[in-house]
């Protein structure tokens, strides 16, 4: 990971933006969208700054940032501090995908995709179950419980599929419903490369769901870091015998792994 993705609040806040043109207007737009005030100079109590200029845009970055504010240079990722991703809007979901300065165009074909993905009223169903926390943890008074009964609803098929237009008009009826009691569930993972990118389908979502993650001390860091950032890592030399309540992962080297 190149770059620390964070989610600002810049309601209220004083945004510094020096330029004008197609760019300035651009980020001008995306500033106000986010609820910033935009200042065409340097104040006391600025929060961050953008800069579009086609001329004398390093010196000014250098002395927005000599004032402790950090900077975005627009088509200039060598000089920014931060940039700006492509957005797809569901408020209150906002998904940014980013590629450091990379590609804004790849950055664009990526959020096309992820927006013919996703239902209109996905923020609808973020807002049902935010109004719904108090009735969740009255349902399940334990945070693991809850978590994994919520896992559940909003997988693939599940009772709040996102991906299911109706999904925000079900919260109340999925509360309401009888559900089956959490149990221990095991999982083995066979691993043909140390490579991330070599997880199938399957072996990422699994390590994104698994509330254990069980492995011989061999595996990389690179792999044990697609598992969710809140499961447990256990390094162990064979699968447990009794597992934990809720989803655990074995992960294994495959004969083929061993072989390359």
């Amino acid at each position: 990971m190149h770059q620390l993705p964070i989610f600002l609040n810049l309601s209220g806040r004083t945004v510094v933006l020096v330029g004008e043109g197609e760019a300035a207007d651009a980020k001008a737009r995306l500033i106000a969208r986010a609820g910033g005030r935009i200042v065409p100079a340097w104040e006391a109590g600025a929060s961050l700054a953008f800069v579009a200029l086609d001329e004398g845009a390093e010196a000014a970055a250098a002395d927005l940032r000599a004032r402790g504010l950090l900077v975005n240079v627009v088509d200039r990722p060598d000089l920014c501090d931060f940039t700006t991703p492509a957005i797809v809007d569901r408020a209150p979901v906002t998904i940014a995908i980013g590629t450091g300065g990379a590609s804004a165009g790849l950055a664009k074909a990526v959020r096309q995709r992820i927006e013919a993905l996703l239902p209109t009223r996905l923020g609808a169903l973020a807002s049902a179950l935010y109004a719904a926390r108090a009735a969740m943890k009255a349902r399940w008074p334990a945070a693991a419980d809850r978590r994994r009964a919520v896992d559940a609803a909003l997988a693939s098929g599940g009772a709040l599929d996102p991906l299911n237009e109706g999904a925000p008009d079900r919260v109340d009826a999925w509360l309401a419903a009888d559900g089956p009691a959490m149990s221990s569930r095991l999982e083995t993972i066979a691993l043909t490369s140390f490579d991330p990118d070599d997880l199938t389908l399957r072996a990422a979502r699994l390590l994104g769901e698994a509330d254990h993650v069980f492995h011989p001390a061999s595996i990389p860091a690179a792999i044990l870091d697609r598992a969710r950032a809140d499961a447990v890592r256990h390094s162990a030399d064979a699968p447990p015998a009794d597992p934990p309540p809720g989803l655990s992962l074995w992960l294994e080297i495959s004969s083929l792994g061993k072989g390359g």
